[in-house]
C-alpha cells in the first residue's frame, strides 16, 4: 500500500508544484504584456498627430505642383513637426535649409535668395544672393522704386491737344494746324479722344484748314527694348498710343468726324511749336500706371513708367537715361551698379542680370521711404486674392500675408516683395530661379518659401 500510495502522491504533489510556479511567475508576464501595449498605443498616437498637423492643408492646397517638385508629403509634415520646437526665426532656417535639400527643381537650375528682416533690421537668410540672374518682371520693381522715388507720387502721364493759327468765325475754320503732344500714356482711352474733339467743337470749329499733327518727341524712334526677342509679344514704344497700339491718330480722326469736324489736310508727324495754343490736355496718375503694371505685370505700362523716367534728362527720352537714374539710386544704396546689367524697364529683356541681394536692397529702400512704400505697397499683387498671385497660395497661412511681384520668361521665374511673419515682423524677400525646364516647379518652391515666412 505504501508503495502505492507513493506513486499516487507523487503525482499530485509535481502537480500542485506546477501551479504555484504558474501563478507566482502570472503577474510578471502581465505587467510586462500591459507595457508593451502601452508603447504600441503611444506610437500609434504620434503618427497620427503627424498626419493631423497643420502643414498638411497646405500641401493640399500645392497639390500636384508639390508632387512634380519630387516632395514627400509624409517626411515634410515630419520636418514641420521638428521645427515647430525650434524658436523663430531659427526654425524658418531649419526648414528654408529643408526645402532646398530636398528640391530637385533646384538640383538643376540656379536660384538666389535672400529674406530681410525688416523689423529686426537684420538679415535672416541668404543663398546665392550675389549670383546674376535674370529677373523677368520683378525688373519692374525696379523701375516702380525709382520711379517713384524720382518722379513722385503726385505724377501725372499727359498728353495734350494744342493748335496754331486763327479761328475764322464766320466759316467756323481753324486756319492752321491741331498738334496732338504725346505723352506716352498707356491708360489714354475713348473718353480722352472725346474730349479732344468736344475741346475743339465748344471753340466753334468745324472745319480744320491745315494738318493733323502727331509730336513724336517724348521719347526716341526705337519701337523695341535692348534685348527683346523678335517673336515675343512685345508692346509698342509709341508715345501716341491707343489700345495698345500707334492708332491714337486715326482714332481722334474718326472722332473728330464723328462730331461733324473735317479735316481739309492729312495726319502728318510735326512737333508742335512752342507758341502753340493749349485747348485741352489729358492725364492718369502715376498709381492708376503702376496697378497695371504691377497687379497684372503689364509690360506696355512698365516701359511707358520707364521713359517717364528718362524724361528727367531731356527729351526726346531714351532707355539709357532711366537706367542713369537706376544707376544712381544703386549707388545711394550702397552697391555698385557695374555688377548688374540693366537693359529695360518691363523685364522682357534677356539682357537683364539683377541679383537677389539688389531687389532685397530696391525693396528695403521703398519701405523706409514712405513717399515710396504707400504708393509700392498697394500696387503689388496680394496672394490668394488679386493680380497675378490671386490663384496662388489659397488656403495657407501666406494668404492674405504676401504682397509680391511675379515674373515669368522661358525657364525664368521670380518672386520679390514683403511678407508678414506671424509674429507680426515685416519682412522683405526675392526669389530668382533660372533654368527651371517646368516653371511651375519653381513656383511651388517659391510658394513654400512664402509659407515658411509666414508660419
Amino acid at each position: 500500500m505504501k508503495r502505492k500510495n507513493n506513486i499516487l502522491i507523487s503525482p499530485v504533489v509535481g502537480f500542485l508544484t506546477i501551479l504555484c510556479l504558474l501563478f507566482m511567475a502570472a503577474p510578471v508576464d502581465g505587467k510586462v504584456k500591459k507595457k508593451k501595449v502601452k508603447r504600441k498605443a503611444h506610437v500609434v498616437r504620434v503618427v497620427s498627430q503627424q498626419k493631423k498637423a497643420p502643414q498638411e492643408n497646405v500641401i493640399d492646397a500645392f497639390g500636384d505642383s508639390l508632387a512634380s517638385d519630387g516632395f514627400v508629403a509624409d517626411s515634410l509634415n515630419t520636418d514641420t513637426l521638428a521645427n515647430d520646437t525650434l524658436p523663430w526665426p531659427e526654425s524658418l532656417r531649419v526648414h528654408l535649409d529643408s526645402l532646398i535639400k530636398t528640391s530637385e527643381t533646384l538640383k538643376t537650375s540656379q536660384f538666389g535668395l535672400m529674406i530681410y528682416d525688416l523689423t529686426s533690421d537684420s538679415l535672416l537668410y541668404a543663398v546665392n544672393e550675389k549670383q546674376t540672374l535674370r529677373p523677368a518682371s520683378t525688373m519692374k520693381l525696379l523701375t516702380a522704386i525709382t520711379a517713384l522715388d524720382k518722379l513722385g507720387g503726385s505724377y501725372q502721364f499727359k498728353t495734350y491737344l494744342k493748335t496754331t493759327g486763327e479761328i475764322t468765325d464766320s466759316t467756323h475754320t481753324l486756319n492752321g494746324n491741331v498738334y496732338v503732344v504725346g505723352g506716352m500714356d498707356p491708360r489714354f482711352n475713348r473718353d480722352d479722344l472725346i474730349a479732344f474733339a468736344e475741346s475743339l467743337k465748344k471753340l466753334g470749329v468745324d472745319t480744320i484748314a491745315g494738318n493733323l499733327c502727331a509730336d513724336r518727341s517724348f521719347k526716341d524712334k526705337d519701337l523695341l527694348g535692348e534685348g527683346w526677342c523678335w517673336d515675343d509679344d512685345n508692346p509698342v514704344l509709341s508715345p501716341l498710343v491707343y489700345s495698345r497700339k500707334d492708332q491714337l491718330m486715326d482714332k481722334l480722326l474718326s472722332e473728330l468726324n464723328g462730331q461733324g469736324i473735317v479735316l481739309k489736310g492729312e495726319i502728318v508727324d510735326e512737333v508742335a511749336p512752342f507758341a502753340a495754343n493749349e485747348i485741352c490736355s489729358r492725364a492718369h496718375s502715376i498709381d492708376q500706371i503702376l496697378s497695371r503694371m504691377m497687379k497684372e505685370s503689364d509690360n506696355l505700362y512698365a516701359e511707358s513708367m520707364y521713359y517717364h523716367l528718362a524724361s528727367l534728362r531731356g527729351k526726346p527720352a531714351k532707355a539709357a537715361g532711366a537706367k542713369v537714374q537706376e544707376q544712381t539710386l544703386i549707388r545711394k544704396m550702397g552697391l555698385d551698379p557695374s555688377d548688374y546689367k540693366l537693359a529695360d524697364g518691363s523685364g522682357l529683356s534677356l539682357y537683364n542680370y539683377v541679383t537677389a541681394e539688389l531687389e532685397v536692397a530696391f525693396l528695403r529702400y521703398a519701405y523706409e521711404n514712405s513717399t515710396i512704400y504707400n504708393h509700392l505697397s498697394p500696387s503689388l499683387p496680394l496672394a490668394a486674392y488679386d493680380g497675378t498671385l490671386s490663384k496662388r497660395l489659397k488656403g495657407t497661412k501666406a494668404a492674405g500675408n504676401v504682397r509680391a511681384k511675379t515674373g515669368t520668361l522661358t525657364c525664368v521665374s521670380s518672386l520679390a516683395g514683403y511678407a508678414k511673419a506671424s509674429n507680426g515682423h515685416i519682412l522683405v524677400f526675392s526669389i530668382l530661379n533660372q533654368g527651371v525646364l517646368r516653371g511651375a516647379n519653381a513656383k511651388a518652391f517659391q510658394d513654400r518659401v512664402c509659407v515658411a515666412m509666414c508660419r
